[in-house]
């Protein structure tokens, strides 16, 4: 296993276990996602080089794209949680409550 891929594999079971561990605010979840998500992009980009397949560029920037809408999303969510709420602890979320 090459080292890149060992510490994209590292990032993402850090940025796993940061999303289990830290979720008191919506923050540090949306951050915890996109270091999962940039984990991942290195890792296929990694993947893509190494295997000279034809999808080299198009899947990791595919991938990218996808998450630079998930961040976006999410920012969202957190803005409008944070108007209705008053702060974006996610323990004062209560989805019954809609």
């Amino acid at each position: 296993m090459s080292s890149a891929l060992f510490t994209a594999m590292s990032a993402f079971t850090l940025g796993a276990t940061g999303l289990m561990l830290h979720r008191m605010h919506f923050l540090s979840a949306l951050l915890c996602l996109e270091g999962m998500m940039l984990a991942m992009f290195l890792a296929i980009s990694v993947w893509a080089t190494q295997m000279n397949t034809g999808y080299h560029f198009s899947v990791p920037m595919l991938l990218l794209t996808m998450s630079a809408c998930e961040a976006s999303t999410g920012l969202a969510l957190m803005v409008a949680t944070t108007r209705t709420h008053g702060t974006d602890h996610l323990k004062n979320l209560n989805l019954l409550q809609c």
